[in-house]
């Protein structure tokens, strides 16, 4: 897909929308829909450059399921058979044997009519995909994978505050998360003026709250904060100028930027974040919004190591949890995409 991740392209002059997931099943820990929880069974296919996936990389380092769910990195530059894995040594995923990721998604359903999209979870031993459903993926790493989780993890997914986050979710998903991509894929006048200003009256609110509080829903990470992060990051990187989401740089909003560093200073979420493939992935790939494939060289991300001072708001980021420990060496981000 060319939308960095599971949207299609709006053609002519229809609205953009976002497909939904088409293989829903979840991995649970009764294993009511056919796939139970097991430690080494499935592998995640991401890309860092997805927002989408983004999420569920967070949300594996913080729960610390590294041991139970290995990750398969794709390339961020797509071709027209989708997610490669030319990133690994022979162009091939090592645990899977595949070069592309659309190969998972013909063993799961043959001749499926949808685009290809991360997140994924495969089954290792069919090498069938199993789920692309990436609204539901990170709520059933902080539910139903509870007893692979690491000692100290949080609880991204507080019972006593779903309401609450499922609601700010909600808001920030209708007109910041997708938001960004009706607006840089719209292809009228009015279309892209109403769906810039959603984002930006959206982030105004967001701050309002973040101005009060240190995170979005309670005292704690949650959920929702790992949703907002993942636009947030690659805001002025690529929705500010490829989006045209330019009424003003995350930088240049003291509320929403100091929050933005907060969390990508905090162990599981910048570290996972890879400037290099993102701004590749967007700035090549989408060539109807930039046909000469050009990257800009900017923006100067050694910003994004100042001091935030958020927590002079209080809150505790991990609860009664801890912080997860070390990035793997093998899953470290390369110098080239990072500050």
């Amino acid at each position: 897909m060319s939308d960095g991740g599971d949207g299609n392209r709006s053609l002519g002059h229809t609205p953009f929308k976002r497909s939904r997931s088409h293989f829903t099943d979840r991995i649970t820990a009764d294993g009511r829909d056919g796939w139970p929880v097991e430690p080494g069974r499935y592998r995640l296919v991401v890309s860092r450059a997805c927002p989408w996936a983004s999420r569920s990389l967070i949300s594996r380092r913080l729960l610390g399921l590294e041991d139970a769910l290995s990750p398969a990195v794709a390339d961020p530059i797509q071709d027209d058979r989708s997610w490669r894995f030319t990133l690994d040594p022979g162009g091939r995923d090592p645990v899977l044997g595949i070069r592309y990721l659309g190969e998972a998604y013909d063993r799961r359903e043959t001749g499926y009519p949808g685009g290809v999209s991360v997140p994924a979870i495969v089954d290792i031993p069919t090498g069938a995909l199993v789920t692309n459903d990436y609204q539901q993926i990170t709520l059933d790493f902080a539910t139903e994978w509870t007893a692979l989780h690491r000692p100290g993890a949080p609880d991204l997914y507080p019972q006593q505050r779903r309401d609450e986050i499922d609601t700010v979710m909600a808001e920030v998903y209708e007109d910041v998360n997708n938001g960004v991509y009706r607006a840089g894929f719209a292809t009228g006048q009015k279309e892209y003026e109403e769906a810039c200003e959603g984002v930006f009256r959206q982030l105004e609110l967001l701050a309002d709250r973040l101005a009060r509080q240190r995170y979005l829903v309670g005292d704690t990470i949650t959920e929702a904060d790992i949703r907002l992060f993942t636009t947030l990051v690659r805001f002025d990187a690529v929705y500010h100028g490829h989006f045209k989401c330019n009424k003003w740089k995350l930088a240049e909003h003291p509320v929403l930027w100091a929050y933005a560093r907060d969390l990508y200073q905090t162990p599981g979420f910048g570290d996972t974040v890879d400037f290099d493939h993102i701004k590749r992935h967007y700035y090549q790939v989408h060539t109807g919004i930039n046909p000469t494939g050009i990257v800009p060289l900017g923006p100067d991300l050694t910003g994004w190591l100042a001091p935030h001072h958020r927590e002079e708001l209080g809150g505790r980021p991990f609860g009664d949890g801890t912080p997860p420990g070390p990035v793997r060496p093998e899953e470290e981000v390369p110098p080239q995409g990072r500050p």
